[in-house]
Parts: structure tokens; C-alpha cells; sequence
């Protein structure tokens, strides 16, 4: 038994890595999270190939029966910040199987439900928990395990939703003609029990540099000379050394004082500060190993679940508010564009096929965005790349109201899958990069960020609907939807300036500690001698040699 648990451990356990493996056992995950897009949004997305069955089943409306995974969607971006508090308490894998075992009953259930209402408990609300559970654990710790290749791993990845609605939205359309709408949910609730086995497959990561090598990197830099420490100071210690020379003679006159009346030598004081330099590497080293063996420390006592600081963040709330606005554009395509299709001339039978066109097309701009994103000259412009997709989309949302013909429409649904496609798989992802929150805080952001997501997700079809309600255009939906896509593209064009500081600037150079230019500070004397600035105190009335000196004795003092 005991044999058999240290396997377990050493299979399922964490991978500790001195820096991201970009590959390795990542592979895994990758699979792991194609799985789980392939059975969570193709599913949602899957799902209207059975809203005629629920109509006629229970004598509902459209609207009515429509509202089933507009509350799956609610739920599973609302419920964002609880996956995050679970995963930080909990771990990537339990939060995963759980997520997977609520989905597969969810839908397994709702193939046995008697009323529309019961369909919104089962469905909307088990399964939407489930998926909430399952996907954001996922994409946050593939994230982790890729650096440079970790927009084309998670693009390729993503590519299990688009598959999933051009390949398998078929072939359940096919079974359910065949055995029903009942037997053929309960098949894809068996299949989404797949999920359990990807969460298994989520071991966790753990990046340290171990401090044994670089001890010996450091010993042999010193031994060899190259430290780069001093290679750096080399230009600074003949500017320093009138300085130091007085801070050297207070330093050893202090260490004299100090000294015991046995009269303990400095070399005796190195010895021993490298004899506790050495216990503390080998305590190191031996947690390390404790780590690679699977036996976890529990978390501390003051460590946060859910880090909501990121809110104070100016350049996170406006990455949240552009995928609050961008979200209201993602919906009126495939909910409207059959019905505008017809509307325009165009057959039902031929308006049919602009589903597959998006869906093909959103493969190809997967795959292209994780290949542009891994160029070395644009891995610092992302967010650059990301601002130029959404500007595009907007364009492109505003052409459906112009198209009147069959062909028209088609490459509007081309380019609209396209764009679709590479925002779809970076938005999320792209909360790693140190331009917006960073690796380390990513599983905190995920939650909060797709938390704020989540109302945009629930009041857009109904927008879309009172719209076209109004006007009776189908059009009208497109118009609301390129106007908020058009606000999302300039709260993400301030997203970089507010991380550089460029926004509030002053106040944020305040809290570093920035010492303004000598300019600056002349003017600022000038003007209100007594305001709160950075600027140091003036000289006074202190002689031109007295200023100098006092000049001189604070840069010294900085320098040491």
C-alpha cells in the first residue's frame, strides 16, 4: 500500500521546475484543456441543435426555452471567483473532477426532466457550476507551464470549441434524429465524463531555481572573477572612493566597538556566516525534495484565496472593461445571423451554412494568432496585436448592416470567425503577461475577471432582442453590438499606459519614491514652497561652499 501511494504521488504529484518547461508534461495539459473546451463551450454552443425538440416537448417559446443556457452562461462566468478560491484552497485537480462530475449529472439529469423549470436547475445551474469549475482551472494552469509558446499552445488547444461545433454539433444533430433528444443528451453527459479524467491529468507546478546550483554558479563567478556584481560597481568605485573612505574608518571603529573582549577576529565572523549560509542551503535543498515526493506543507494561516487587491489595479480594471464591453459583441453572429440572412433574400437552406463558415473560419484564426503571437518581433506588442483584432471585429460587425447579398454575408461570417477566433483564445490567457496582471496572480485575476464578464454575457441577448423588437431589424442587433466592441478597443488601448504609469503618473511616481528633475523642482519651489511634493528642502541661506558640502555628505551617505 505504501509502494503504491509514493507512485501515486510521484504520478500525480507536483512538477517542480526552475523555470517554465515550455513543453514536458505541459503537453499533457494541453490535451487536457482541448478536452475540456471540446465538452464544455462546444457543448453550450451545441445546444440550440435541440431547442426545436424542447418547444414542441413542453410547449414553450423560444425566448423561454433560450433562457436555459443564457443561465448556464451566467453561471458559469458569475461563479468565476468561487473557482479561484476553490483552486487556491483545493488545487487544480479536486476543483477539475468535481467541476466534471456536476456537468456529466447535470446532463445526464436533464434528460429525465418533466418541465422547462426542472431543465434550468439541471442544466443551467449544475451543469453552468460545472463547467465554471472545470475551464478556468484549466487555461490558468497551462498558462503556467508555457512562457514563449504559451499564445500557440493555448490557441491550438482552444481549437476543441470550434471543433466541437463543426464536427459534433452534426453528428449529435444526426443522433438525436435517430434515438431521440432524451438519449442523446444522456450520451453527451457520459461523454463529458471525460473531464473527470482531465483533471487528473492536472498536476501542479511548481517553479524554484534550486539553491544548491546556484550557490556553486555564485562560488565559481567569485573564484573566476566574473561576477557580474562587480563588473557592474567596476565604473562606481572610483567616483565612491572619497565617500567611502570616511564611512570605512566609522565602519571599523564600529566593528572595534562591537567586538567581543576575547577578541573574536572577522575572519571567525565569516566562517560562521558560511557555516549558516550552508544550513540554510541544505534545508533548502531537503523542502525541495519533501516537494518532489508529493508531501505538501498546508497553506499558511494569512495567505489569501482570493486576492481581490488586483482591483486597485488601474490597468486590470481596464482590461475588465474591455472584456465587459467586448463581450457584448461576441453574441448577435451566431444568434441572429440565419434570421438576418433571410431577411436579406438569402435562403434558409444557404443561411444555414454561415454557422460553418464561422466555425471554420474561427479554427483559422486560432491557429494564426498562436503562430503571430510567437514572433520574436511582436512578443512585447500583444496587447498591440489584440487592440488591432478588435478594431478589425468592429469594422467587421458594422458590414453585416451593409451586405445584402448571399456572398457578402459569407466572408462578413469569415472574417467575423476569424477575429472571433483569436480574441476568444487570448483574452483569458493574456492576463499572464506582465503588461497586464502577471504569471503569479493570474488565478485571482481569471476569477475576478471573468466574474465582471459574466453581466455583459446575461444583458446581451436580451439587448440584442429589445432592439430588434423595436426597430424589426435584424441589423439593429449588429449596430449595439459593433458599439460596444468600439468601447472595448479604447479601454484596452489604456491598458499599457496605466501599467507603464502614464496614467496618474505623478501620484504613482509619489508611492516609489521618484525624486523629480531639478527642473521640476525649481518651479515647483517657485510657485508653492509649501506643497507636498517630492522636491528636496532648499538650500536656505547657506553659502554657495556650505550648499555644496551638504550636496556632497547626502550623496555619499546615498551611495554607501
Amino acid at each position: 500500500m505504501t509502494l503504491c501511494r509514493t507512485k501515486m504521488r510521484h504520478l500525480l504529484g507536483p512538477n517542480v521546475y526552475a523555470e517554465p518547461p515550455d513543453g514536458g508534461w505541459g503537453w499533457m495539459i494541453a490535451v487536457a484543456f482541448f478536452l475540456v473546451e471540446l465538452f464544455t463551450y462546444g457543448t453550450i454552443k451545441s445546444f440550440g441543435i435541440f431547442l426545436q425538440d424542447l418547444m414542441q416537448e413542453f410547449g414553450e417559446t423560444n425566448s423561454r426555452v433560450s433562457w436555459i443556457v443564457s443561465i448556464c452562461v451566467f453561471v458559469m462566468t458569475f461563479n468565476g471567483p468561487l473557482s479561484s478560491v476553490l483552486t487556491n484552497r483545493f488545487g487544480f485537480q479536486v476543483v477539475v473532477m468535481i467541476g466534471g462530475l456536476l456537468i456529466s449529472a447535470g446532463t445526464i439529469a436533464t434528460s429525465f426532466c418533466s418541465s422547462l423549470n426542472q431543465i434550468y436547475i439541471t442544466y443551467g445551474v449544475v451543469a453552468g457550476l460545472g463547467y465554471c469549475l472545470t475551464f478556468l482551472p484549466t487555461v490558468t494552469i497551462l498558462s503556467k507551464y508555457f512562457n514563449h509558446r504559451r499564445s500557440l499552445v493555448t490557441a491550438v488547444a482552444s481549437t476543441g470549441e470550434s471543433l466541437s461545433m463543426f464536427a459534433l454539433a452534426p453528428a449529435f444533430s444526426a443522433l438525436r434524429d435517430s434515438i431521440g433528444w432524451r438519449h442523446t443528451m444522456a450520451v453527451i453527459g457520459a461523454l463529458q465524463s471525460i473531464i473527470i479524467i482531465c483533471g487528473v491529468m492536472l498536476r501542479p507546478i511548481i517553479i524554484k531555481p534550486p539553491p544548491k546550483e546556484t550557490e556553486a554558479l555564485r562560488t565559481q563567478e567569485k573564484s573566476e572573477g566574473t561576477n557580474p556584481e562587480d563588473s557592474e560597481t567596476k565604473d562606481n568605485q572610483q567616483t565612491g572612493e572619497s565617500c567611502l573612505q570616511p564611512l570605512k574608518d566609522s565602519s571599523n571603529s564600529a566593528e572595534r566597538a562591537l567586538l567581543p573582549k576575547g577578541g573574536t577576529s572577522k575572519e571567525e565572523i565569516k566562517e560562521s556566516e558560511t557555516e549558516k549560509t550552508d544550513v540554510d542551503a541544505e534545508k533548502e535543498a531537503s523542502s525541495d525534495e519533501e516537494t518532489k515526493s508529493g508531501d505538501q506543507k498546508p497553506p499558511a494561516k494569512n495567505s489569501r484565496l482570493l486576492d481581490f487587491s488586483i482591483l486597485r489595479e488601474c490597468s486590470f480594471i481596464l482590461y475588465s472593461l474591455f472584456g465587459l464591453f467586448a463581450t457584448l459583441g461576441f453574441f448577435a453572429p451566431t444568434l441572429y445571423i440565419i434570421e438576418l440572412s433571410v431577411s436579406r433574400g438569402v435562403e434558409r437552406d444557404k443561411a444555414a451554412y454561415m454557422l460553418s463558415t464561422i466555425a471554420v473560419a474561427e479554427i483559422l484564426g486560432r491557429f494564426s494568432i498562436g503562430w503571430v503571437l510567437t514572433r520574436r518581433a511582436l512578443v512585447r506588442r500583444k496587447l498591440l496585436v489584440l487592440l488591432a483584432c478588435v478594431l478589425a471585429m468592429t469594422a467587421d460587425l458594422v458590414g453585416f448592416t451593409l451586405v445584402s447579398e448571399f456572398y457578402g454575408l459569407a466572408v462578413c461570417c469569415g472574417l467575423y470567425g476569424f477575429f472571433m477566433g483569436t480574441l476568444a483564445c487570448t483574452h483569458i490567457p493574456m492576463l499572464a503577461e506582465d503588461e497586464v496582471v502577471g504569471i503569479e496572480r493570474m488565478s485571482s485575476a481569471a476569477g475576478v475577471y471573468v466574474f465582471i464578464q459574466s453581466f455583459a454575457g446575461l444583458a446581451g441577448p436580451p439587448l440584442g432582442g429589445v432592439l430588434v423588437d423595436a426597430t424589426q431589424n435584424y441589423g439593429s442587433a449588429f449596430y449595439s453590438c459593433a458599439v460596444g466592441m468600439g468601447l472595448s478597443a479604447v479601454f484596452l488601448g489604456l491598458v499599457k499606459p496605466a501599467k507603464t504609469g502614464a496614467l496618474c503618473g505623478k501620484r504613482r511616481r509619489r508611492r516609489r519614491g521618484f525624486k523629480p528633475p531639478e527642473d521640476e523642482c525649481e518651479r515647483s519651489r517657485g510657485q508653492k514652497p509649501d506643497s507636498n511634493n517630492d522636491c528636496p528642502e532648499p538650500d536656505g541661506d547657506l553659502d554657495p561652499n556650505q550648499a555644496r558640502g551638504r550636496r556632497d555628505t547626502e550623496g555619499c551617505t546615498a551611495y554607501a
